[in-house]
């Protein structure tokens, strides 16, 4: 399966410019709130028409702004899944799935088709209950059960799991997953949670202020981002502005420190990045000495907030995510790997 997406949006002051093509089966827009991650959904969906562009679904024209062509929702065969289910609070859970199938005529099997979906979802016992009645979890398979009735080319997922206590967020994630790999259907998700999208994704399209940055197979896109958005996105949270014109290091000009530079980098490469995971007190390469300013207890880690000894007034403070074990008061330098930094584009 394909989807291709080259499509321009002004919405009031904000412009959507999203171009990406899929490779796999299970995709993530991933971006921060107000990105412009679910109006690109809406877009693909029909429910907003691009200015500009085109959409394209396995060789089937959804939307061609230079050819006159946009089908209407109900022609595009995608299935839509709200952030809220906007499950039907009047009607039954049977009425709500059956919903799904008022595009097909009357002699289409639509009990058969109900039973169907119901048994593979695991929602037999639930058709008479009112929407009121049912669990998170069950209210998830109901509004999913009404987008597989309708037998859907394209699955579109905006924000499923945002509403869900973190237990049941995991759980339902799996649920999901597991479903939608044996429907074997094409899924694109937004979401606003990298976990999330590495978890459940094959393929993440990045987006910033409107903006796709980057795009690839999901693992790639977090191992090695190519710009400072991608990588900020990814969870990154310790970058600085670099010098990589001598032969030798880069120079971080606000860390004060500089990095063993292993190979020649491009004049292009302006940022660093190191994920907070990567510091080790332990690692004598890239080892400096450094001034911690906090301890943050989390679950199962520490967060430890510390600055160089040599760092720029004015500079950010940087993260480092250890063992709950290390003794991090007798701690006073950090290392990491140079094979460990992220050279990003600004």
């Amino acid at each position: 399966m394909s989807l291709i997406v080259d499509i321009e949006k002004q919405l009031g002051n904000f412009k959507l410019k999203a171009k990406f093509n899929t490779t796999t089966d299970f995709v993530s827009l991933l971006g921060a709130s107000g990105s412009g991650k679910s109006i690109t959904l809406k877009c693909i969906a029909g429910i907003i028409t691009p200015d500009k562009g085109k959409i394209i679904l396995n060789d089937r024209v959804l939307f061609d702004s230079e050819k006159k062509i946009n089908l209407k929702i109900q022609e595009r065969g995608v299935g839509y899944f709200f952030q809220d289910y906007a499950l039907f609070p009047n009607m039954s859970v049977k009425q709500n799935i059956y919903t799904g199938l008022r595009r097909f005529g009357k002699d289409y099997p639509k009990e058969d088709k109900y039973k169907d979906i119901c048994k593979f979802l695991s929602i037999e016992e639930l058709g008479d209950r009112r929407i009121d009645q049912l669990s998170g979890g069950q209210k998830q398979r109901v509004a999913l059960a009404r987008i597989l009735v309708n037998e859907p080319e394209i699955i579109l997922l905006d924000e499923p799991f945002s509403a869900l206590d973190e237990y049941l967020r995991t759980r339902l994630q799996v649920e999901m997953k597991d479903i939608l790999k044996t429907l074997n259907k094409e899924t694109i998700m937004v979401t606003h949670s990298r976990d999330e999208a590495y978890l459940l994704t094959k393929q993440t399209v990045l987006i910033e202020n409107g903006l796709v940055i980057e795009s690839g197979e999901t693992s790639e896109v977090f191992d090695n981002p190519k710009y400072l958005g991608s990588a900020i996105l990814t969870g990154c949270k310790n970058f600085d502005e670099v010098d990589v014109s001598d032969a030798k290091d880069i120079k971080c000009l606000g860390w004060g420190i500089s990095i063993k530079k292993l190979k020649d980098i491009n004049n292009d490469v302006t940022y660093v990045g190191i994920r907070a995971h990567s510091f080790s007190p332990s690692e004598k390469e890239n080892s400096n000495e450094i001034v911690v300013k906090e301890v943050m207890e989390q679950p199962f880690e520490k967060l430890v907030v510390f600055r160089y000894k040599n760092q720029k007034e004015g500079s950010k403070d940087l993260y480092w995510l250890t063992d709950k074990t290390t003794e991090t008061k007798k701690v006073s330098r950090l290392g990491f790997k140079t094979s460990k930094i992220l050279l990003l584009k600004k």
